[in-house]
């Protein structure tokens, strides 16, 4: 059952909730990804009945994710490419595997996601087919990512990483004397918000249902449409595509 909600969703309260969630993120993960997790649910279902759905998460790796998912009726599977990341939780599955090359057979999720993903892979063209790829028909892809030239880009390197990747990444090993976890250049990429709307509205498998910046309110959709502001002004680009 396909699903196209008309009500608004993307609220200044929910806003405000998710930044309050983010700042605890080290401090209280389960409250967090549990935020976070139910924030994906919310608008996933706007355009689809997670009810008896496949979902397919490209890049897995919190059981609150599994556990909300199963909640909500749905039949869940994690996948990333590092075994000690995969925690689905109960009566979810885990597959270790490369998003590039996922093993499964066309069309077999009604759900495919990435959760800030895109930013940690270099050929970020192969992950974007391959989750058209497994997902069916009619199925929906929802991607979401954090854009390089917003406030947290750089993720823990963040604010220097707007003066480089590199130098961002050699004065947090200064401080702290251990490499981030997020390598520029290894496990970290720049990428743009124009580069995701950009393959997005010219895929011809696929109709773009919904593209804005993740954590805004609504009315904060204006800023996709100014170059230059909305690689800076985003923070999160999400895109949610329905499978030609």
């Amino acid at each position: 059952m396909h699903r196209t909600s008309t009500g608004r969703y993307r609220t200044v309260a929910r806003s405000v909730t998710l930044f309050r969630s983010f700042l605890v993120e080290q401090t209280d993960p389960e409250r967090f990804y549990t935020d976070v997790a139910e924030d994906t649910i919310a608008l996933i279902s706007r355009h689809e009945d997670l009810r008896g759905r496949t979902v397919l998460d490209v890049g897995a790796g919190q059981d609150q994710f599994g556990r909300r998912f199963v909640e909500h009726g749905a039949r869940y599977l994690a996948v990333d490419i590092e075994r000690g990341s995969l925690n689905p939780g109960p009566e979810s599955g885990a597959v270790v595997a490369q998003g590039e090359r996922l093993p499964f057979p066309d069309g077999v999720a009604d759900v495919v996601m990435s959760n800030n993903v895109m930013e940690h892979v270099v050929d970020r063209g192969a992950l974007v087919d391959e989750m058209m790829r497994v997902v069916r028909p009619g199925g929906l892809v929802f991607i979401s990512y954090t854009a390089w030239f917003g406030p947290w880009g750089g993720h823990e390197t963040s604010p220097w990483h707007l003066l480089g990747g590199e130098r961002a990444r050699a004065r947090y090993e200064r401080k702290h004397g251990r490499a981030p976890k997020n390598r520029f250049g290894e496990t970290m990429h720049a990428v743009t918000v124009a580069e995701g709307l950009g393959w997005a509205r010219d895929r011809l498998d696929a109709e773009l249902l919904e593209a804005a910046p993740r954590y805004h309110p609504d009315w904060a959709d204006l800023i996709l449409r100014v170059p230059g502001l909305r690689e800076v002004a985003s923070w999160n680009l999400m895109l949610v595509l329905r499978r030609r």
